[in-house]
């Protein structure tokens, strides 16, 4: 791989990018916390999927320099991410960091991607140490590890300052260079919501394209507030997601070990709990099983986009 020529340099031209539905005082604070980054030689742009208030109006008011590419629709978190990657590439831009716009950042946390790209050229796609916004010392993700045993991804919660090689990074603060969206494409719009960047992380590593953390460079994050459609809504798409990621990185033995210990016992649980909870009149814990089994069913008829309307 091109390691000598992708080692990030003084130079390296970086595009930040945000994604915005319907989030313009998140994505307001994000850009004032850009304000104050010590590394100087980046672009932060913000994809606006399909707000239907005056985000657009706010953010250009406010930052009349920040480039804002209007989707005129919500193509989710890989789909938005997709439109500015695809514009940086045109552009030439050497890093781009996929960064959720319910966060603030450290102002050294460029420098920080940079330096650890240099210290493991090897490492095309690296994630930052994510703290909780309300628990300012709390770490919340630092990369994360799949086990097979119960078919989800365990996320680092340890707050150290080592490297690691990790099986995927949070999407939350996704730093990568060029050469992977030049070699495995664009995240899978499919997706949506959730499991996407984990997904890309498989690619990229199958490809050569190494994923690591880097502790050092630090956001806080809001975790939720990004997402507002409510826990159903959570529910649906974490299913779907999660069946998809599953259909798309484990080979046809380790599905179908995966859907006999794992899946269909899980599905079968979450059927009997939302039939118990219908009974005792429940009605929102019953809403999001029934919103987890009604993603499933989407998976498998390959329906896809955004949520059902009945869950918003």
């Amino acid at each position: 791989m091109e390691n000598n020529t992708s080692l990030p340099t003084t130079s390296s031209k970086i595009l930040v990018i945000l994604v915005n539905w319907n989030g313009k005082k998140d994505t307001l604070e994000c850009l004032r916390s850009l304000q104050s980054v010590s590394y100087t030689n980046f672009t932060p742009v913000v994809v606006d999927n399909g707000s239907t208030n005056d985000s657009v109006a706010v953010i250009r008011k406010e930052f009349p320099e920040v480039p804002i590419f209007e989707t005129g629709k919500n193509l989710g978190f890989a789909g938005g991410n997709n439109v500015a990657i695809s514009w940086g590439l045109k552009k030439g831009f050497d890093w781009f960091l996929l960064l959720n716009n319910d966060t603030v950042v450290d102002p050294d946390f460029l420098d920080a991607f940079l330096e650890a790209a240099r210290k493991k050229p090897e490492a095309k796609v690296l994630g930052a140490k994510i703290y909780l916004y309300d628990k300012k010392n709390e770490v919340d993700h630092l990369g994360g590890m799949w086990d097979s045993k119960i078919g989800e991804f365990v996320s680092l919660k340890k707050d150290t300052d080592e490297m690691q090689k990790v099986d995927y990074v949070c999407g939350a603060a996704l730093f990568m260079h060029r050469s992977v969206p030049e070699t495995i494409g664009l995240l899978e719009p499919n997706f949506f919501l959730f499991w996407e960047e984990s997904d890309y992380c498989y690619r990229a590593d199958r490809a050569g394209l190494q994923v690591w953390t880097a502790p050092k460079a630090k956001v806080w994050h809001k975790v939720s507030s990004s997402f507002t459609g409510g826990k159903p809504q959570m529910h649906y798409f974490w299913w779907r997601s999660r069946l998809l990621w599953i259909d798309r990185n484990l080979s046809s033995v380790e599905k179908k070990s995966l859907y006999r210990n794992v899946i269909l016992p899980d599905l079968w649980k979450t059927l009997r709990h939302f039939l118990l909870l219908t009974l005792k009149r429940r009605k929102e814990k019953a809403k999001r099983n029934k919103a987890g089994l009604l993603g499933a069913i989407h998976f498998f008829k390959k329906k896809f986009g955004p949520s059902p309307r009945s869950l918003t």
